[in-house]
């Protein structure tokens, strides 16, 4: 695999302009080549890597999931490993196992897929409730445990899990809890049609390879100094307590039997701030929570509504906006 070059980053250059706004600036190229006519998807996926989340695709097949996750992989100079989810996948078929070597006459650990910087987990809801289980604790805590021993994964691991909203045929929903472990819930959509014209013609004399094939943009370890970075972009205390009064709103709601969760709230926060980020600004404004609202909570609100979308704008139209700087 090619690597970008191997840099130190420093936050800000000798005018005091942030250094890594050419990399979030080749990501986005990078990914805008691989998705033609997303952009506003493929500024939600970035933002989500930079937040440190993991991000569900709901979508009918062939709209590019798969070319996305191998582009977020590439970009980011990361290994990549896919998992077709059936059911008679395994959890250590996504975790690992140890097996005894006759040689040595000890167990060796053999790495799974999650020991990867992408994991493409492919119709996640294909697998039983058993092995979407053991993503849990990699997705939670970047690590797994198996016979007592934890094993930990890169700290750039980032899964992108997608399912088929329509053919619930042998699917297992997933629960809750698995729920919440993503930050976001997406769909891609069919492209425009000037968007197809041009894909139909790009293919033309090439393979599919040839017509997505995107360079590295940043190393690994440059992508952690730069998620470091948005981490540190400022929230002032009134927005903090604007977000937990939405989160009041749908813990208090009659039709809502899961709220948003203190770990929701962690993610709209973190979420926001690479929003922020990606906006150029260091600092989070309202906008930036009311925008990243509807892909980070309607993955993790359930009970007897029709759409959460109607439900999140109601929230976003009722609880009072605090005044900020601008």
């Amino acid at each position: 695999m090619k690597t970008a070059p191997e840099t130190e980053l420093q936050v800000l250059d000798h005018e005091g302009k942030c250094e890594f706004q050419p990399m979030i600036d080749g990501i986005r190229k990078a990914l805008n080549q691989t998705l033609k006519g997303k952009s506003d998807v493929v500024e939600k996926v970035i933002a989500c890597v930079l937040a440190r989340g993991h991000i569900l695709l709901e979508d009918l097949p062939g709209l590019g999931k798969t070319t996305l996750a191998k582009a977020v992989s590439t970009s980011i100079g990361g290994d990549f490993a896919r998992v077709q989810c059936t059911p008679d996948l395994m959890p250590s078929d996504v975790t690992g196992f140890n097996m005894f070597n006759q040689k040595s006459r000890e167990f060796e650990f053999v790495p799974g897929p999650v020991f990867s910087d992408v994991l493409l987990a492919d119709e996640i809801n294909r697998a039983t409730p058993r092995t979407q289980s053991s993503l849990f604790e990699a997705m939670a805590e970047r690590q797994v445990t198996i016979d007592k021993h934890s094993h930990r994964l890169a700290d750039s691991f980032f899964v992108i899990a997608t399912q088929n909203p329509i053919d619930s045929h042998g699917a297992y929903p997933l629960p809750e809890a698995q729920l919440d472990r993503f930050a976001m819930r997406l769909s891609i959509g069919y492209p425009g049609k000037q968007n197809e014209i041009e894909m139909l013609a790009s293919s033309i004399g090439h393979s599919d390879r040839d017509r997505t094939a995107i360079e590295p943009v940043l190393t690994t370890r440059q992508l952690q100094q730069l998620q470091n970075h948005v981490s540190q972009v400022h929230i002032e205390t009134n927005l903090l307590r604007y977000m937990v009064e939405l989160a009041e709103f749908t813990r208090q709601r009659s039709e809502v039997t899961l709220g948003v969760s203190p770990r929701g709230l962690l993610t709209l926060q973190r979420v926001a701030q690479a929003w922020a980020h990606l906006n150029g600004r260091d600092f989070v404004t309202p906008d930036d929570i009311q925008e990243m609202a509807y892909p980070v909570l309607n993955v993790r609100l359930s009970g007897e509504f029709d759409d959460a979308r109607e439900l999140i704008n109601e929230m976003l139209s009722t609880v009072p906006v605090p005044v900020t700087r601008d």
